[in-house]
């Protein structure tokens, strides 16, 4: 990976970070593609490999910008509520698309898609659909294009365990979405870090979809428990009907940042596990990290 440029997208968000701070480690120079790129040079560590750049995926012209002179492209680029004209069709369908095709125009080597498990264009989530649909573009402007499908991330600050924590920390009741038998398997953002700097360089990864998962699946309601032990509180675990969570998704959607969006109850209806067809970390060489090793960083 010595002296490669490689450009990210979103490498401002929390798993974009990741990426970028394995990839400068590695020896690769980084060029981190982000709306804001002043506000970002504060938050990671430049070594003299890192540079950030202006960019909107949704602006052709900025993306083969950040893109020009890079050998490889990595797209963490993630919307996961609409605001104004940031909307999932513009950023993870024609967003995904502008990337891939300036990828493919500047004769970038590699292109390394993120999505999610679950992506699929019959959900009832709008939000799945432009995940289902950007991937399918990406593959039919970039050949060879690898898509990362992860499961739920978690690992410091994320938007997981961090929150029920907080809910755990104000609240009596901790409440359930339905009985909490929903099936998860969180995945540590490091492993997804590693497994995309590891796509970029293993040949065997061109045009391939991973699924990535971590060692364990659990229900909903179990990962609450756990996590209630790490911290040593004792609190009412309360299942709520989905009707429930869609009404107050709804009430909660007037707000400029909503804590609660339809979309979110939606992928909570399902379970979100590695398909038993899919590559995986094990296809990478990487032995996922357990969430038991993690949680008493929470405390």
């Amino acid at each position: 990976m010595s002296a490669t440029l490689v450009t990210v997208f979103g490498g401002s968000g929390f798993l974009g970070q990741h990426i970028v701070k394995r990839l400068a480690a590695q020896g690769a120079r980084v060029r981190v593609a982000v709306r804001h790129p002043r506000a970002l040079v504060d938050a990671l560590s430049d070594n003299g490999r890192i540079a950030a750049v202006q960019a909107d995926v949704r602006e052709e012209r900025s993306v083969a910008q950040a893109i020009e002179g890079a050998e490889a492209v990595v797209n963490a680029v993630s919307l996961y509520v609409e605001r104004g004209d940031a909307t999932f069709e513009g950023v993870h369908v024609q967003g995904a698309v502008n990337v891939a095709r300036a990828a493919a125009r500047a004769g970038a080597a590699r292109l390394i898609h993120i999505s999610g498990i679950g992506a699929g264009r019959s959900s009832e989530s709008a939000y799945v659909r432009a995940r289902a649909e950007g991937e399918s573009k990406v593959r039919e402007v970039f050949n060879g294009a690898t898509i990362l499908r992860p499961s739920v991330l978690f690992g410091p600050g994320d938007a997981f365990f961090t929150t029920l924590a907080s809910i755990t920390r104000l609240s009596p009741v901790v409440p359930l979405f339905g009985n909490g038998e929903v099936r998860l398997q969180p995945v540590f953002v490091g492993d997804v870090a590693e497994a995309a700097v590891k796509a970029l360089s293993e040949p065997a990864a061109r045009g391939l979809l991973y699924e990535l998962g971590g060692p364990r699946i659990y229900s909903y309601k179990a990962l609450v428990q756990q996590l209630l032990g790490h911290l040593q509180r004792k609190r009412l675990v309360l299942p709520v009907p989905y009707f429930v969570w869609r009404v107050q998704a709804a009430l909660l959607g007037v707000l400029p940042n909503p804590p609660l969006t339809y979309d979110q109850v939606v992928l909570m209806k399902r379970d979100n596990v590695v398909s038993a067809e899919a590559s995986t970390f094990a296809d990478l060489g990487i032995n996922p990290t357990a969430v038991e090793t993690q949680l008493p960083l929470y405390v």
